[in-house]
């Protein structure tokens, strides 16, 4: 409806002194075009989709069959073993690389900033190949006296994919406990000392408590990506999830078959870790105000 200024003028005093009769108008609900466009076009693409995975050349009977075929399953027990076990040594090098970093000893911040800088600017799957091959280095460890052993001998795929998750993974693990430490008031820090208590007592029993509320959020994704990162440790041959699927695939050449039950499985942790992930952030969140 087009309005003349004194027109738009006479409506707003109306409105100002409660003398507007809105019922000569009639109510015509919004229309989202722009919703309706791209929903139907999401609606159009999912077709096509699943179309194509429809008419393809896939055995839809192979994927339940390996679904639960014993060297599928045995390959998810090693993610998971091979998660819990990187994770939980990978938060440990973080923390201590966080109280490090934080230390008013130089020597302690240097290297804990050396040891992130390195190893969050290299790629994982090159530190998995490098402590593999670690013996064309080092090809003997030894403590004089003590004992002896061949790197090769020692540096087996699982130790290697240890090694290179749990350290790669402690440094964004340190970076993120830090930002949780910097997080609590330093008035805390400052009551703990007043009292003459001790540093690391106060961080145990004072610091760190508070902080998990900022660090779980972060370190719950970490160790949902950790379940997947595992999957690189398929190029040192370390008998996860993808490396079985792929060796059942070069024999029957059923490549979509068993990436697709490999996915399966990969969707089927990282959900419950999820779920497990949002019930341990409400309970560090109670009485922090607002819960997420």
């Amino acid at each position: 409806m087009n309005q003349t200024p004194a027109e738009r003028l006479e409506i707003e005093r109306k409105l100002s002194e409660n003398q507007f009769d809105i019922t000569q108008y009639e109510h015509v609900p919004r229309r989202y075009y722009g919703r309706m466009f791209f929903a139907t076009l999401i609606v159009i693409a999912l077709a096509a989709l699943l179309r194509a995975f429809a008419n393809g050349q896939i055995e839809w009977s192979y994927i339940g069959q390996f679904l639960t075929s014993e060297a599928i399953l045995w390959g998810l027990a090693n993610t998971i073993i091979m998660s819990i076990l990187a994770m939980a040594l990978g938060v440990v090098i973080g923390v201590i690389t966080a109280i490090m970093r934080m230390s008013a000893n130089p020597i302690l911040r240097y290297v804990a900033i050396t040891y992130t800088w390195l190893f969050r600017g290299t790629p994982l799957i090159l530190q998995l190949l490098l402590w593999f091959n670690l013996a064309l280095i080092f090809p003997v460890i030894a403590i004089p006296g003590v004992f002896s052993i061949d790197t090769v001998d020692l540096m087996t795929p699982f130790v290697a994919a240890l090694l290179g998750l749990s350290i790669n993974q402690g440094a964004y693990t340190a970076e993120v406990v830090r930002a949780g430490l910097l997080s609590v008031d330093t008035g805390q820090y400052e009551a703990a000392k007043s009292i003459g208590m001790p540093s690391l007592q106060a961080l145990r029993r004072i610091i760190l408590p508070q902080a998990m509320r900022v660090i779980i959020p972060p370190v719950g994704n970490e160790f949902i990506s950790m379940v997947k990162m595992t999957s690189l440790a398929s190029v040192i041959q370390y008998s996860e999830l993808l490396h079985n699927a792929q060796n059942i695939y070069y024999a029957n050449a059923r490549v979509m078959e068993l990436l697709m039950v490999a996915g399966i499985w990969y969707l089927a942790v990282v959900t419950v870790l999820s779920f497990g992930q949002s019930r341990l952030e409400r309970r560090f969140a109670r009485g922090a105000g607002k819960r997420s």
